[in-house]
């Protein structure tokens, strides 16, 4: 299996992705001073697919515009209605599988580059052995309470790039 799976993310200086309620506007700073990109464009330009889970597919269908030119394959083991985000130009489907079956069913599907996305499937990812890179970018924000990108970790986890 020749799939790479990456992460790539934005954490408050106090350690977390998204507020309480999921929403990630701290992300985009308050206005005073250029937030930039953090070499993600780049990033995104050596990606094949992203691999979210459901809670973060919601929020990205709130931001109103689609914001992915690539292939979405999001993670739930319940019906999720992917219409919104088809008919926002959307090539989107749905996956209900393991982290490893989801690396394996894709990269049997030609795609070689993963973008894994939300903090349950990024956990569930790292917790397989499955992350080979870790791009981290802080914010310079505290926001107090939020959800956190690493939950509990049954042991270290080693063995790929930041």
């Amino acid at each position: 299996m020749s799939t790479t799976c990456s992460v790539f993310c934005g954490v408050s200086l106090d350690g977390f992705i998204a507020r309480t309620n999921g929403t990630l506007d701290f992300l985009e700073g308050d206005g005073t001073a250029p937030v930039g990109d953090h070499g993600y464009e780049a990033f995104m330009a050596g990606v094949d697919a992203l691999v979210m889970g459901r809670n973060t597919f919601n929020v990205v269908l709130g931001f109103g515009q689609w914001p992915y030119t690539k292939k979405v394959f999001v993670l739930s083991s319940g019906n999720v209605d992917l219409s919104l985000a088809k008919e926002r130009g959307a090539d989107v489907e749905l996956l209900n599988a393991t982290p490893e079956e989801v690396v394996r069913q894709l990269d049997a599907r030609g795609y070689k580059r993963l973008y894994i996305d939300g903090g349950g499937t990024v956990q569930r990812f790292l917790r397989a052995g499955l992350i080979d890179r870790l791009i981290v970018t802080h914010v310079p924000v505290l926001i107090g309470q939020g959800i956190r990108l690493f939950g509990p970790l049954e042991q270290d986890i080693h063995g790929f790039n930041s």
